[in-house]
């Protein structure tokens, strides 16, 4: 039996999916998964934490990046899930909207990667790195911006964000491996202007532009669960101007 986003219970479409072992949540962009060593600011654990009393990290994703994080409510299940990702039995996708148009629709970036010693916190293509690969498939394309699917096959920090800079198209707004610059839509629109409503213009995207689209994986009683967080608006807004310059 296929499970999909059921059953649902909705808060402001923060938590995507729950039961009585595990939650699913879509993660704004500019909030921690957990909190950092610091604790400078709430993050999605302390939350989580606030509703259900206690909860367990099974994986996160980057400060920047939004979309689903699995939260396990007690330690079978934190234990189960843990597993699943060590042995890659999770099938992880995301959506990304990538500077230009790549060359080829869809294929795989098998390129190592390992910490860059010049500048902690951030990683490179090494020969000598952890083995890391990054299925891709371009949903959308344009000459500006493209939107793409990624699939990955390796968990390695910042691992689709060095990829896509690797492929020669990194994702928008990516202030370490791209450009930090925001998407206007007066960059593409030749006669642009703004409405009388606006003083200046609102960028389109001005964050990192990768969102955790989907997880999928098998419970414990064997049934496949699927759960998906929808494409930010941002995301569709961008593609739908595009298309109208087609």
């Amino acid at each position: 039996m296929h499970l999909k986003n059921q059953p649902v219970q909705k808060n402001k479409d923060f938590i995507l999916y729950e039961n009585e072992n595990l939650v699913a949540v879509n993660k704004p962009a500019g909030l921690l998964t957990i909190p950092d060593r610091m604790q400078t600011e709430k993050s999605l654990k302390d939350i989580l934490i606030e509703k259900y009393g206690s909860i367990y990290t099974v994986h996160r994703i980057d400060k920047e990046t939004s979309g689903l994080v699995l939260f396990a409510k007690n330690e079978a299940m934190h234990k189960y899930l843990s597993q699943l990702f060590e042995s890659r039995t999770i099938q992880k996708f995301y959506l990304g909207i990538v500077l230009g148009m790549p060359q080829n629709t869809s294929g795989t970036i098998d390129a190592p990667i390992s910490e860059n010693p010049l500048a902690k916190g951030t990683m490179v293509i090494h020969r000598k790195g952890k083995p890391s690969q990054t299925s891709y498939k371009v949903l959308k394309a344009n000459r500006h911006y493209s939107l793409v699917q990624f699939e990955l096959h390796t968990g390695r920090t910042h691992q689709i964000r060095v990829h896509c800079k690797h492929l020669g198209h990194p994702l928008a707004c990516d202030a370490i491996y791209g450009n930090a610059s925001p998407v206007y839509l007066s960059a593409l629109k030749k006669k642009y202007k703004l409405s009388k409503k606006e003083e200046q213009e609102t960028p389109v995207i001005n964050r990192l532009a990768l969102h955790a689209a989907t997880l999928n994986f098998p419970l414990q009683d064997g049934r496949q669960l699927q759960l998906d967080a929808p494409a930010p608006k941002e995301f569709r807004a961008l593609m739908q101007q595009l298309a109208k310059l087609n």
